[in-house]
């Protein structure tokens, strides 16, 4: 793909859309980004763009912006459906993602996951492992670093492992990816796809350029997952904490397994530092993707056994009078947030709301009553979470992040968890879900230090 000269514009100024950018300008292309946000809230991005020679357009998308290009780059943040794109469209211009564009420049072996929970420590780990095999590996995509930076770094030997969203994937055409997954998929992001069937459909594009020389890794314990499998071109292995399976790993006698022709035991259960049964098939993914990119048993027990949790996912802080508290602000949907309740036997204080997605919060119900004592709800979503959870925990509207940790330190006793675990997105009051759990780890901590400050009530919490 030849972009010298090229008029491109890129929509939406997120770290995406800030690397591709600057990648075109770097290729000669003659550059515009537009991002409806203010310039005050660009001041931070600005300024490079600006000194590779790229033009600006913020607080509008002006429509001649959109008319006058050869190419337009769209951040995954930006719905496929807003008028000016629909338009740029109807006009013949070609309208891809930054994963659409790093796939017509870059070299080496893709692996791509995706799914509604459980991406970024499945992805974090199969780097991992890849690496732990020898390989020049780069890790990257969805969870921090842009997947277009790495097009100046890989090489024909390279391995690239890439977390996916389904956004990302609604704007791909010729991304293929030598092994792809799917982890699982429950409802999210319905207020982006409007549908269970268009957000399977976004999701279920990660296979659409895989041919048989390809792997295609599935959830055999997911209903929506295990339905793919029998239209793929791809060979399909499968993952299993439940039952056996003939062709993937899975699990028998508190070992893991893979079987594809012949069965090997990769590792015990016990050599898996991560809390909580989701973190089980997430490691089997991971070693189904192993095993697939030819790594050697020996050096994925190896990774399994060295790795620890990601950042924001289930990641433990601190012990404070007897109270631990965790930090899960990547619960950003009700499934991963019923994961992280499945994690601890009880005597739970829960944090929950945020930005609403669309989610049915009465399905958290059964486990509220069975192992959480209180919910401390925050943010926009907080009164429909009240309206769907009530009667089942006490509740408290806490509205804020600073005063739900307040709360639940007050009402916490030795032995209790708080959990922060919101089953929300976090854009209401917060940039990300990184600052988020940043956030809670900081209030933690200053926690820590009033409480060291003063004696406990009655000598002990």
């Amino acid at each position: 793909m030849d972009v010298k000269g090229k008029r491109v514009l890129v929509v939406g100024l997120g770290k995406s859309g800030v690397a591709s950018a600057l990648f075109l300008a770097s290729r000669g292309a003659r550059v515009t980004v537009s991002d409806a946000k203010s310039e005050e809230l660009l001041r931070t991005e600005i300024p490079a763009l600006l000194d590779r020679g790229i033009t600006v357009e913020t607080g509008k998308h002006g429509e001649r912006t959109f008319r006058d290009q050869d190419l337009i780059v769209v951040s995954p943040g930006v719905p496929n459906e807003v008028a000016p794109l629909q338009h740029a469209r109807r006009l013949g211009i070609p309208v891809i993602g930054e994963i659409e564009l790093t796939a017509r420049f870059l070299d080496g072996h893709v692996i791509a996951i995706t799914g509604s929970n459980g991406k970024t420590t499945t992805t974090t780990l199969t780097g991992e492992i890849v690496a732990s095999g020898g390989h020049k590996t780069l890790v990257g995509g969805n969870i921090g670093t842009p997947a277009i930076t790495f097009v100046e770094h890989s090489s024909t030997d390279t391995w690239v492992v890439l977390e996916i969203s389904s956004f990302q994937l609604e704007s791909i055409e010729s991304f293929h990816p030598h092994i792809a997954a799917i982890l699982n998929i429950t409802p999210d992001h319905l207020d982006r796809h409007g549908s269970m069937e268009n957000y399977i459909a976004a999701k279920a594009r990660i296979f659409e350029n895989q041919t048989a020389e390809d792997f295609a890794v599935l959830n055999a314990d997911n209903d929506v997952t295990h339905k793919l499998g029998a239209s793929l071109k791809a060979q399909v292995l499968w993952f299993s904490r439940l039952h056996e399976v003939e062709r993937g790993a899975f699990v028998r006698n508190d070992e893991i397994i893979y079987r594809n022709g012949h069965e090997e035991i990769v590792l015990p259960l016990s050599e898996i530092s991560l809390k909580g049964a989701h973190n089980v098939e997430n490691v089997l993914a991971a070693v189904a993707m192993g095993m697939a990119a030819g790594i050697e048993p020996v050096a994925i027990r190896r990774a399994v056994k060295e790795f620890r949790a990601v950042e924001h996912r289930l990641e433990y802080v601190a012990t404070l009078r007897g109270v631990e508290y965790f930090n899960d602000s990547k619960a950003t949907n009700v499934d991963a947030t019923l994961k992280a309740l499945e994690s601890f036997p009880g005597n739970i204080h829960l944090i929950l709301g945020g930005k609403d997605k669309g989610s049915d919060y009465t399905e958290l119900n059964d486990l509220l009553r069975a192992r959480v004592k209180r919910v401390y709800t925050i943010g926009a979503a907080a009164a429909k979470i009240e309206q769907q959870i009530a009667g089942t925990v006490p509740i408290t509207a806490a509205v804020t992040l600073d005063s739900a940790v307040r709360k639940a330190a007050d009402q916490a006793v030795a032995g209790d968890i708080v959990l922060l675990a919101p089953a929300c997105a976090s854009f209401d009051q917060f940039n990300s879900y990184e600052e988020r759990g940043r956030v809670f780890k900081q209030l933690v901590q200053s926690l820590a230090a009033l409480q060291s400050a003063s004696p406990a009530p009655g000598g002990s919490r």
